[in-house]
């Protein structure tokens, strides 16, 4: 086994602190180690594929890394012996290396779900409404490239934040659409099929775009991307994710019954009445998991739904296992793992939450969550 020469580098003093020692989970190691041998191949064009990292956060914020795909915390770790960082010596490459710097911590890379609930904060006051655009030269502004820049989440991450929040991007600013104006622009697309003719899974996007702007005045930078937000466009064709849109319907109706529970039935009605004939056999209360709460009837009455939407609940776990027990005393499983979905980055993340904040109870009926602790109004 061949021996070195140690010695301290002169560089040793402004060099300390200088140096991190990043320990990649395996998909990310293998992403890097892939990316010089990997080519991608279109048609006849061939192109090195090279991955993107980017460490984002604001000074006030714990650091994220990013990939293309993928937010990961930053997080330090206390080693228990300590790393030297060295180099080789110029004069004798093969028997001296200079010590740079000692470590006692690495860094670790843990997958956390995007830091996206902040736009709705940076982008309040901002909604796109029918006819606003006289407010558009006093409105503040956020811009895409700003956002992206800022908010804590990957490309992909971001584009299907942007998609699932219903913000439009018009003019390089962000602007998410009023719920109201959205669910009228849906049911005018639904009934503008049929008028038209268009099937659902192959409709000609320009037709669509064009009469909803010369019969009700919707610019077609907006329908454009209201389509895109509820199905496939593929060589000037829309394929409507029939659910997508029956949801954002439904939810539309409910949204009005934060406060005054509607009954099941009536809101079923309602919601098929809007969808029309040709969807109203696809209307279905598992299409709005995570937005609603049922209410079960006592011996007589009627149940009764009422909003309750996960995007309105506080985004720290601890605080929202504290709402979701002040809510209500128990849940099914079933109910509960639906209000999670946007705090944990996968079912095995979600299971982790409820051991710690939740307590299982097993019945007849199935698996009961309770608090660990005692909370009140």
């Amino acid at each position: 086994m061949s021996e070195l020469d140690l010695r301290l580098s002169t560089a040793t003093a402004q060099d300390t602190g200088s140096f991190r020692l990043l320990e990649l989970p395996p998909e990310l190691c293998q992403i890097i180690e892939s990316a010089s041998e990997k080519t991608a191949r279109w048609i006849f064009l061939s192109t090195t594929v090279t991955p993107s990292l980017f460490i984002k956060g604001h000074p006030t914020e714990d650091a994220v890394l990013c990939t293309s795909e993928k937010t990961y915390a930053v997080r330090s770790v206390v080693l228990s012996n300590t790393v030297l960082v060295v180099t080789p010596s110029r004069s004798d490459p093969d028997g001296t290396v200079h010590i740079r710097d000692q470590l006692h911590e690495i860094l670790e890379l843990v997958p956390v779900v995007p830091k996206l609930h902040k736009l709705s904060i940076l982008l309040r006051d901002m909604e796109y409404d029918e006819g606003d655009e006289d407010r558009q030269a006093t409105m503040p502004k956020y811009s895409y490239d700003q956002a992206r820049s800022e908010i804590q989440a990957s490309e992909a991450e971001f584009s299907r934040g942007l998609k699932d929040r219903r913000i439009l991007i018009l003019e390089g600013q962000l602007r998410p659409i009023a719920p109201a104006h959205l669910s009228t622009i849906l049911e005018l697309l639904l009934n503008y099929l049929i008028s038209l003719s268009l099937s659902y899974q192959a409709a000609v996007v320009e037709e669509l775009v064009s009469v909803l702007a010369d019969e009700h005045e919707i610019p077609r930078a907006v329908s454009n991307q209201v389509i895109s937000w509820f199905g496939d466009v593929k060589d000037g064709l829309w394929k409507m994710d029939a659910d997508a849109v029956i949801r954002e319907l439904g939810i539309g109706i409910l949204r009005h019954h934060r406060h005054n529970p509607i009954s099941e039935n009536e809101f079923l009605k309602k919601w098929k009445n809007v969808v029309g004939d040709t969807f109203e056999s696809s209307v279905k209360l598992t299409l709005l998991s995570g937005d609603y709460l049922r209410n079960l009837s006592s011996i007589g009455e009627e149940t009764t739904l009422t909003y309750f939407p996960s995007s309105a609940l506080p985004v720290d776990p601890a605080a929202r296992f504290v709402e979701l027990f002040l809510t209500r005393q128990r849940w099914k499983h079933e109910e509960i793992e639906h209000f999670l979905l946007d705090i944990a980055v996968n079912s095995k993340e979600r299971d982790k939450l409820l051991l710690k904040h939740a307590r299982a109870l097993t019945d007849s009926e199935g698996v009961w969550y309770t608090a660990r602790v005692s909370y009140s109004n």
